[in-house]
């Protein structure tokens, strides 16, 4: 797994260093600072622009709803990102249905997205074509929190995004 982490590491590092990504000129900025979490998996910039994580689904804690862990997740997600300069990498669709732009949001040299997955905080939600590629690093992300009973997998009855 740590392996997984360097070679992502680097290969940011080489994008960022081989001149601008044609993907995210087209979809976003590549730096942003994040000035409000509105839940597990969702984040403001500065400038109101929202932000989806890419491959992962949070228990809910909008729109009425108080999933199991949400509370928890939303907190761990502020304490990694709020008033934080990010970097933002995008796929190939830029937008969901509610007009959000999806990215891989890293943090220093940490990405969330795998984060969130990796300590239970996170189910692993796959909508085709972004995440393609990853999709069987998170799942095997997945499967070990939930061995472990780590984050939701030990705190819920019911996991609300399995």
């Amino acid at each position: 797994m740590a392996l997984r982490s360097i070679v992502t590491c680097l290969a940011v590092l080489a994008l960022t260093a081989c001149g601008p990504d044609p993907v995210n000129e087209r979809c976003g900025p590549s730096t942003a600072l994040v000035t409000r979490v509105i839940d597990g998996d969702t984040v403001e910039l500065e400038d109101g622009t929202k932000i989806r994580y890419l491959l992962v689904d949070t228990p809910e804690t909008t729109g009425g709803k108080n999933d199991c862990f949400g509370t928890e997740v939303t907190l761990f997600n502020q304490d990694l990102v709020l008033n934080k300069k990010v970097t933002l990498l995008y796929d190939l669709e830029c937008t969901d249905h509610f007009g959000r732009l999806l990215a891989w949001v890293w943090v220093g040299d940490r990405e969330v997205n795998s984060l969130l997955v990796e300590r239970g905080c996170a189910c692993v939600l796959y909508v085709s074509p972004n995440g393609k590629d990853r999709k069987d690093e998170f799942e095997a992300l997945e499967a070990q929190a939930k061995a472990g009973n780590w984050g939701m997998w030990g705190a819920c009855m019911e996991v609300a995004c399995d």
